[in-house]
């Protein structure tokens, strides 16, 4: 369910590391590398070299030469949309806070106490049985204020009370001001569609009309459900009214630039300009304070153009869509019909999975969202020893002090911005673990046997815990994250890099590997983040997270001459035929996985001391880095979720996050002797270097 996700306008600018994508077919050929272990001979600690290809060379596939053996034996299993390394671990982290959850519920807790609260949320949601006997109960009481809407007031007056619940038109909540990045300020946001993107209304390519197919027959069937006699014409209604809404919505793309979307707005001005919107109820409502009587508006051409579809689009059909939109996120947390139908649609339909998620796992991760830094306080005690803490922060002091001498080096930026550049990787902060404060949930309400409550309350009670900072100083000592996310980040407002525990293992981050390999992993995600700094977006941003341009026009220039050339690189990929890398999208990313590598490597080579690294099962110190880094974007992924992935998500499939950063670096051509011919071979002279 949507509703327990962070709210929208909290990560608009927090960039996370990693998700999954596909492999693809690389030409056969004598291997480059033959380490001793693909014959079980040796081992190389931190590498499984079983999941090798030996007839795949690095110097013509490096992704496929490291993991092409693990991808032909392994099926992504069927309640999977995608499987490799992130997934694997996430299932790790899921079933370690099942067990922590399960071991809480073997004894009494104390009415009102956070184990009490844990324990009764999973209970809860687990019992399906439960569930189906209470049939639609337990939302009807907001389906009759569904009903009861019928003017512009009122329908804002549900919308700002379903804020942080039901996927809305309209997200509002409290931000980081991104130009006094030391308070929080109230925005507003697009949102509101029943499909991933407004690309699948817009666009009628034979994938996107599959999914605008399913998707019919889901806000069909869900009105059937409900006992609505014209389910067929009400479903129709409301996708043409949300193809509309599409219409007007920013493309992914030009929402990574935070120039266009930091729009400072009076409320009277957004009265005038766009009043088709009750702003004065809907605020209200939303229980969000303001500060000068402004609102910062992302995307005010789409504020316009929702605010002319209020007006002439009639109101039963928005019913008909609020209706749509609390059903889909309360499916759930239905009877069994509703549970299937929205599997149907968005597992199978849009994400190719052939079962869904166990429903422990399902509970896990509305958990997660609830009271995730309750569970994290038990988890970190259970599975993050202090060694691994201490060791991450030698890596990340390291790696900052490598792009420190890196940035001296650069030949494409005048003294006058290294200087600033210097001033603001001073400025990291880094968060390593776990929170130094754990947030207080005492004021949660959660009732045994009432999922969609607890949802409810859930959500809403995350939302308000924001929307009540507006006006008042950021806290710097929050996390982004939960301890038990698979994931890591930077955040440009706050100028950190964050790193949860559930990352700082293997494959990632051992302790028992040697340094090439955690250099090539670990050390490959601290650069990423720290780059993220740096990268086309977060580089708008000085060492104090405020949005200010601290570049010399020149240097700009320069910039944005070299990333062109990585915005033309991905887009020449094809993951799905006919559908490409959408290059500007990524390129955030593509910039932190490429400038990530490269300092990886300068740190790992610094720390060496001029010593030569030893060779290990066959393996040189360089290969072994690189193949460390490839073996950490192992994974498989189904054709349909990669085209939702393609279509909105800013990381590259993980295939060519392995490959596209390492043809442009000179360290990996040396490692495993690439020439003229070799698949991966790129001339010097044309390969992309930043940091």
């Amino acid at each position: 369910m949507k509703s327990l996700r962070p709210h929208p306008l909290a990560v608009a600018l927090l960039v996370a590391f990693g998700v999954a994508a596909p492999a693809l077919h690389a030409a056969d050929a004598t291997p480059a590398v033959a380490p001793a272990s693909l014959g079980g001979q040796a081992a190389v600690p931190g590498l499984d070299l079983s999941g090798m290809d030996a007839k795949v060379r690095p110097a013509d596939d490096l992704f496929l030469a490291m993991n092409g053996q693990w991808i032909g034996k392994t099926s992504i299993p069927a309640d999977k949309s995608d499987y490799g390394v992130f997934t694997i671990l996430a299932d790790v982290s899921d079933q370690r806070v099942r067990d922590i959850v399960e071991a809480l519920a073997k004894t009494r807790h104390a009415a009102g106490s956070v184990d009490q609260k844990i324990g009764d949320f999973y209970a809860s949601y687990v019992d399906t049985a439960a569930i189906d006997k209470a049939g639609l109960a337990p939302v009807m009481g907001e389906l009759k204020a569904v009903d009861a809407v019928k003017d512009a007031k009122s329908f804002a007056e549900l919308m700002g009370r379903w804020q942080g619940f039901i996927a809305v038109p309209l997200a509002i909540g409290a931000n980081q001001d991104f130009k006094d990045p030391t308070i929080y300020i109230a925005g507003a946001i697009q949102g509101g569609l029943g499909l991933p993107d407004r690309d699948y209304y817009l666009k009628d390519t034979e994938s996107f009309l599959k999914a605008r197919a399913a998707y019919l027959a889901y806000v069909t069937r869900l009105f059937e459900l409900t006992g609505d006699g014209d389910a067929a014409a009400h479903a129709a209604s409301v996708i043409a009214l949300e193809t509309k809404i599409a219409a007007v919505q920013w493309a992914a793309e030009d929402n990574r630039d935070p120039q266009k979307a930091y729009n400072p707005t009076r409320i009277a001005v957004l009265q005038k300009e766009a009043g088709g919107i009750d702003w004065r109820t809907l605020l209200r409502a939303g229980q969000l304070p303001l500060v000068h009587d402004e609102l910062v508006v992302f995307q005010p051409s789409y504020v316009r153009g929702l605010a002319a579809l209020m007006k002439s689009e009639p109101m039963a059909t928005w019913k008909l869509y609020l209706k749509v939109r609390l059903l889909d996120g309360v499916a759930h947390e239905l009877p069994a019909a509703f549970r299937e139908a929205r599997f149907a649609y968005a597992g199978r339909a849009l994400r190719g999975a052939a079962e869904d998620l166990p429903r422990w796992q399902k509970a896990v991760g509305q958990l997660n969202g609830a009271m995730g830094e309750a569970l994290g306080q038990v988890y970190v005690q259970q599975n993050f020893p202090p060694a691994s803490k201490r060791r991450m922060q030698e890596l990340v002091n390291n790696l900052l002090a490598t792009y420190s001498t890196s940035i001296d080096e650069l030949a494409w930026m005048s003294p006058t911005t290294k200087k600033a550049a210097h001033e603001k990787l001073a400025k990291y902060g880094t968060k390593i673990g776990y929170p130094d404060a754990w947030r207080d949930y005492s004021k949660l309400v959660v009732k045994a046997g009432d999922p969609v409550g607890n949802d409810l309350r859930a959500s809403r009670f995350e939302y308000l815990r924001q929307a009540v900072r507006v006006g008042h100083k950021v806290d710097r000592a929050e996390w982004g994250m939960t301890p038990q996310t698979v994931n890591a980040y930077y955040d440009p407002t706050m100028n950190e890099i964050v790193f949860p525990a559930a990352i700082l293992q293997p494959p990632f981050f051992d302790m028992a590997a040697d340094d090439a390999v955690n250099y090539g992993a670990i050390g490959a995600i601290i650069g990423h983040e720290i780059s993220h700094g740096f990268d086309d977006e977060g580089s708008q941003f000085d060492g104090d997270g405020k949005l200010r341009n601290w570049w010399t026009d020149d240097d700009r220039k320069a910039f944005d001459a070299i990333t062109s050339k990585l915005v033309d690189q991905y887009a020449g990929y094809e993951p799905i035929k006919g559908s490409h890398i959408n290059g500007k999208l990524t390129l955030g990313e593509n910039i932190a996985d490429l400038s990530g590598l490269q300092i990886a490597y300068k740190a790992w080579k610094l720390s060496l001391k001029g010593q030569p690294a030893p060779v290990i099962g066959g393996l040189t110190g360089e290969q072994r880095f690189f193949l460390a880094w490839s073996q950490a974007w192992r994974s498989k992924i189904r054709d349909e979720y990669q085209l939702e992935l393609l279509t909105k998500n800013p990381h590259s499939p993980d295939e060519f996050r392995a490959n596209g950063a390492a043809v442009n670096t000179d360290a990996f051509h040396a490692a495993f002797g690439t020439r003229p011919g070799d698949a991966m071979w790129k001339a010097p002279e044309q390969r992309i270097k930043l940091w």
